[in-house]
């Protein structure tokens, strides 16, 4: 066939060819976007070593995101509790008490199947109605019908740190909350709110007053802020100071390995590099990145206390499974808040050879030129700014 003959496909052919070049073009549209950069907090990392590395000569470091540890499985953390004998008690036999509805509820079929946040309710609301009728059957002559209302309200009694851990932080609701998303926010934190902090604070309230021996509760109340803790931001937390600490251990690298060749200014030379390293840590690192360091620094704050509160408000009945993963928890957080600081530490170790050098020559200057010389020549200590960690806010 010639160059300038041509042959009509077949019509199917054609159309596979044509959905061929719409799959390949979509490809190529995903690449091309991925390649602009997602404007997040993982592209001001990226920016930060990569402008670390050219200024220092050092080859670049990869970031190595550690896997934030992760809740053990449900049925590690949950809790088998007794049930005692109300199940076999004679439902007529306690009329004219208020806690027989009580019992009634548990014992039907909804009640056996019934979430743990509602068996606790149930719990509740028997030790809160169970003591006026066992009074009750002890006045009208039943002491063995009294007798097994009170095991069951004395057993109940015993197991309300387990059976609150049951519906708080053993529950679906506080699994949610420390959930870690699939892919990360660009935006976080900044588009968190104070209510996972008030439901979590209004929770442990009501914990104190139950621990206490106050039993009433409202059944909706309850129910609605477990929904509300469900919406938290635990996951994404532990998430995020994860990766802000991997990007910062990843400067760290680059700023020892720049050191270990030797001092980065001589005792009367101030390199280039020292100038552009003081422009790249204020445009990249404390215009870039420290300020959501602090916003991540003061969620951890917001979010921490209310949840530790709750947990040794009930330690006494925490499954080993969550106890350990409590543990762990605590250090990777406790490690991985600080890395602004550690951050902050390897950048006035590798400047501070320059400001002993910059006071050698301006002072070299001043004793060989006119007067007021010395002043046309910055310190590091003036150029390289002293970048604090970010604030610790107080529980």
């Amino acid at each position: 066939m010639h160059a300038t003959e041509c042959r009509q496909l077949p019509a199917r052919q054609n159309s596979a060819i044509t959905r061929w070049k719409q799959v390949f073009a979509a490809g190529f549209l995903l690449l091309t976007l991925a390649g602009c950069g997602s404007g997040g907090p993982d592209e001001a990392y990226q920016q930060y070593l990569a402008r670390l590395s050219r200024t220092l000569a050092v080859s670049p470091v990869n970031a190595a995101i550690p896997t934030a540890v992760r809740l053990p499985a449900p049925r590690d953390m949950h809790l088998e509790l007794q049930s005692g004998n109300l199940d076999v008690l004679d439902f007529l036999a306690i009329s004219g008490c208020a806690v027989q509805i009580n019992i009634g509820r548990r014992n039907s079929s909804l009640g056996r199947l019934a979430r743990d946040s509602q068996r606790l309710l149930l719990d509740l609301e028997y030790l809160r109605l169970a003591p006026p009728c066992i009074d009750y059957q002890r006045e009208r002559g039943e002491p063995a019908l009294a007798d097994t209302l009170e095991q069951a309200w004395s057993l109940k009694h015993r197991q309300l740190r387990a059976a609150i851990y049951n519906a708080t932080l053993g529950s679906s609701e506080y699994r949610a909350f420390w959930k870690q998303p699939h892919y990360p926010a660009t935006d976080y934190p900044a588009m968190t709110s104070s209510t996972v902090v008030t439901s979590l604070e209004a929770i442990n309230s009501q914990v104190r007053r139950w621990l206490a021996g106050d039993f009433s509760a409202d059944n909706t109340e309850f129910e609605i802020l477990l929904g509300e803790v469900a919406t938290g931001d635990g996951g994404n937390l532990m998430q995020a100071l994860a990766m802000q600490a991997a990007a910062l251990e990843a400067a760290n690298r680059i700023l020892a390995e720049r050191m270990r060749r030797g001092p980065l200014c001589g005792p009367v030379l101030r390199p280039a590099a020292a100038d552009i390293l003081t422009e790249v840590v204020k445009k990249y690192f404390i215009a870039a990145i420290q300020p959501r360091a602090a916003e991540l620094n003061r969620r951890y704050h917001d979010l921490l206390p209310p949840m530790a509160a709750l947990e040794d408000m009930l330690v006494d009945a925490l499954p080993v499974d969550y106890r350990s993963w409590r543990a762990r928890r605590d250090r990777e957080l406790a490690e991985w808040t600080m890395a602004p600081r550690r951050h902050v530490d390897h950048l006035q170790a590798i400047a501070r050879p320059c400001e002993r050098s910059s006071n050698a020559e301006a002072a070299g200057r001043q004793n060989g030129s006119p007067a007021g010389y010395a002043q046309t020549t910055p310190s590091p200590a003036s150029t390289m700014p002293q970048v604090e960690n970010s604030p610790r806010r107080q529980p």
